[in-house]
């Protein structure tokens, strides 16, 4: 399940992504103030979050008059599992379900032969496969175009 944490991470970005969009010959920082307006956020919220994301990689911030965030690459360039994953961690609905932080159950005798196990591993790629294959500017561009082809990958 979706985090609120990662549904304002993800809102946040796609402010900076149409802040961008809108000036593509320079570097638009945004006020936190204004993001967390427009993002609909806790301002005190999303600082934390966007403070993670800038270690992550995700977005850069600039002190001062002038200051604020902007995302640190193109938004053609940020995959929303990358994203999601630096905010909630690991995509498996059960930590033995998990590619990078899998933990065996304490109460399961044999994983490899689990069928709870085998059923959130699908649960787990499926998820993966949308995410992997949507980028936030694909998110950002036309929120309609967007949600059909999520739809379109989770249906394949």
């Amino acid at each position: 399940m979706l985090t609120q944490k990662a549904k304002y991470g993800i809102r946040a970005l796609a402010v900076l992504a149409d802040a961008a969009h809108l000036s593509p010959r320079r570097r638009v920082t945004m006020p936190i103030h204004e993001v967390a307006d427009r993002a609909r956020a806790p301002r005190k919220f999303l600082e934390a979050i966007l403070l993670g994301l800038r270690r992550h990689g995700f977005v850069d911030s600039v002190r001062g008059k002038a200051g604020g965030y902007a995302l640190s690459r193109p938004a053609e360039e940020i995959v929303l599992s990358d994203l999601i994953r630096a905010i909630d961690g690991p995509l498996a609905p059960i930590p033995c379900a998990s590619l990078t932080a899998y933990r065996p159950c304490a109460d399961c005798p044999e994983p490899e032969d689990c069928a709870i196990r085998k059923v959130m591993r699908q649960v787990r790629d499926a998820t993966a496969a949308v995410l992997d294959g949507t980028t936030l500017a694909q998110l950002t561009a036309n929120p309609v175009a967007a949600r059909a082809a999520l739809l379109e990958s989770a249906a394949d």
